[in-house]
């Protein structure tokens, strides 16, 4: 299957990755097309500038979590549609697992969906030595199509005409330039970059990158280069179902500027199974969904709105409630915080919360945990039998006060911060709760694992 697309990547972290990609989609859309946007690696928050930019919904490209059929199935999946699909790169372009020879960097992503890379190089302090650094990613990896270049922090068009002209020479196309403007750069928070549901100004924001973008790239070249990109083939289609499923469940899931950190393919894959999706708010609604099979809870910043969670005293006892009379429950990191019985913020306030997970919710200053790791489980619980193994990525800045047990942890974790073998989350019958942030993909049996623990509650629920 043709699909035009390219994969925005930088020379190392810092040189304006994330805001040259989200602009790029931006004036990409504004010009009439229909960009499908994609992050590489697990991380959530820009992919919600992407889907600013574009008003479709960013996916993750995670090749050390995802196989690579079943990340080529996503990719084709979330594609079919576009006109062209613009991939943000990790880190620097061939930095990877540092354990697995750049297993999920950007050169990993780029190979599997013989993809075209555009690489950017911040040009403040370089003149010649420009086309050099182009020379070395060109020639690292043999497998890797480098097809263009954009320099990032131009002086002046004679400072642009100096590096330009060598870095063609090398046959690289050089899509243009982006001048020295301080104003370019997004504010910043301790997992990244700010999230969108609290960037008032982004679009507005996006809507002036976009312009700059679209002054002084080439983006007919830009497009000219994703067309060229090989042709993709899937060998067999296995995460999706062939056929409509007759699964009947509904499934609460909680998302609203407290929680918003899902892999939109996790929700898709629900849904393809049949899966009803209840979306509801903690923060703003009463309480659960009415006649719900199961409920989800995922990640973001609950740490922010804890006056807020606490406040709601009427959702925090449905939740309660519903877990405790035998609700399938799963819940990742910020909705493993929501559970605990109290969050203690920055400023050493205690604030109420659920109370199904025992213990308080710590937040520190310095990150407790951060990585990809693979978690085994310790007992049989809705998503895994006991031993099954599963990968996740950790990244934190909270701690729990209640070490996990051997009685009721959720996982063995080997790799990230910290010994192998440390045990992570907790279960207790029909609720699973962790700190791992979990991509369905990885291992699909978990969704069905999910979907048959709500099915037998749905089942008792109407005897």
């Amino acid at each position: 299957m043709t699909q035009p697309r390219v994969l925005i990547a930088g020379t190392q972290s810092g040189v304006g990755k994330t805001t040259l990609a989200t602009g790029l989609m931006a004036a990409m859309n504004k010009k009439g097309y229909k960009v499908q946007p994609y992050k590489v690696g697990p991380d959530y928050i820009d992919p919600g500038f992407h889907t600013v930019a574009t008003g479709r919904i960013s996916r993750n490209l995670d090749s050390w979590m995802i196989s690579e059929e079943y990340l080529t199935e996503l990719f084709l999946n979330n594609s079919k549609a576009a006109d062209i699909s613009i991939i943000e790169g990790v880190m620097g372009l061939f930095d990877g697992h540092r354990k697995e020879q750049g297993k999920g960097s950007s050169a990993d992503v780029a190979k599997i969906l013989s993809t075209p890379v555009i690489l950017i190089i911040d040009a403040k302090k370089l003149a010649q030595s420009g086309a050099a650094i182009a020379y070395g990613y060109q020639n690292y990896d043999s497998e890797l199509n480098l097809a263009g270049v954009i320099l990032n922090r131009v002086g002046s068009e004679s400072h642009y005409q100096m590096i330009k002209e060598p870095i063609e020479e090398l046959g690289i196309s050089v899509l243009g330039y982006i001048p020295n403007q301080a104003e370019l750069h997004l504010p910043e928070r301790h997992l990244g970059l700010v999230p969108t549901a609290e960037t008032t100004s982004l679009a507005n924001y996006i809507d002036d990158l976009a312009g700059i973008i679209l002054e002084y790239l080439d983006l007919d070249q830009l497009y000219k280069l994703a067309k060229e990109a090989e042709e993709l083939e899937l060998v067999e289609r296995s995460l999706f179902l062939e056929q409509q499923s007759d699964v009947d469940i509904k499934l609460a899931v909680a998302r609203d500027e407290a929680f918003n950190f899902y892999y939109e393919d996790n929700l898709d894959l629900l849904k393809d199974r049949g899966v009803t999706l209840e979306y509801f708010s903690p923060v703003n609604d009463e309480e659960l969904p009415v006649d719900i099979d199961g409920f989800y809870i995922g990640g973001g910043f609950p740490e922010s709105f804890l006056q807020e969670l606490s406040a709601n005293e009427t959702m925090r006892s449905s939740i309660k409630e519903a877990i405790e009379a035998g609700l399938p429950t799963y819940a990742e990191c910020g909705g493993l915080m929501y559970l605990t019985e109290r969050v203690i913020n920055f400023d050493d306030e205690s604030y109420e919360m659920v109370g199904v997970v025992p213990g308080t919710t710590m937040m520190q200053d310095s990150l407790q945990a951060m990585g990809y790791v693979r978690g085994k489980a310790e007992q049989e619980n809705i998503l895994l039998a006991k031993g099954e193994e599963i990968k996740g990525h950790e990244f934190h800045y909270s701690q729990l006060s209640e070490s996990p047990n051997e009685q009721t942890a959720a996982y063995s974790l080997t790799g990230g911060k910290g010994e192998d073998g440390r045990l992570e989350g907790f279960v207790k019958d029909n609720l699973l709760a962790s700190y791992l942030h979990l991509h369905f993909a990885s291992n699909p049996a978990v969704i069905d694992n999910f979907i048959e623990e709500c099915k037998k509650f749905k089942e008792r629920r109407h005897q």
